[in-house]
């Protein structure tokens, strides 16, 4: 209060220079106040922006590496059990996935042993009836019947004509075909695969 009375002893004074010791009084005790870590009033200028008051940046403590090795310890057995849960249910799935292969695969294998019953039932009926034609034909004509039919096919027929009748109509053939026809019989008397 002594500041006040030495400037109300001052009355002849312009009021000007009252307002100016007034400011600088106000400045400093704002300014010993900002130095203690109190509010500090800043002045904005006419037209400019607005000062925006500067945050406190609040640090957190940094865990330290026991904190972590702590967690990581904890967390170990259930992220563990978690992977297993997910690998097991992976294989379920994958079984399921198989065992419906398998139920395919085996209505497949028995519809292809159903279809070769009846493929080799056929062959043999139509075998014996293809056997029973080229015997009953002349050899020059079964000869040439025989060069034009799959080397195969026309093998087994032969092998089960009649030896005497075979070796007629083979003689007939041409040379290469009958050479074909006679090795496919002797591969298929083999009692021991050569392969």
């Amino acid at each position: 209060m002594p500041m006040i009375t030495s400037l109300s002893s001052h009355q002849g004074r312009p009021p000007s220079a009252i307002l100016f010791a007034a400011t600088v009084l106000a400045a400093m005790s704002v300014s010993s106040c900002g130095a203690r870590g109190e509010d500090v009033v800043r002045q904005i200028l006419p037209g400019a922006q607005p000062a925006v008051a500067p945050q406190q940046l609040t640090r957190e403590k940094a865990p330290d590496q026991s904190e972590i090795e702590r967690f990581c310890s904890n967390i170990a057995d259930a992220a563990r059990d978690r992977r297993y849960a997910l690998q097991a249910e992976e294989l379920k799935q994958l079984q399921a996935g198989i065992d419906e292969r398998m139920k395919a695969l085996d209505a497949k294998k028995a519809e292809y042993e159903t279809w070769l019953k009846r493929r080799e039932v056929f062959l043999a009926r139509a075998e014996d009836g293809v056997v029973k034609i080229y015997a009953g034909m002349k050899p020059d004509a079964a000869a040439e019947r025989l060069a034009i039919v799959n080397a195969d096919l026309a093998a087994a027929i032969l092998m089960k004509l009649d030896s005497r009748k075979a070796g007629v109509i083979l003689n007939e053939m041409d040379q290469k075909a009958a050479a074909t026809l006679t090795g496919i019989m002797a591969s298929a008397a083999r009692r021991v695969d050569p392969s």
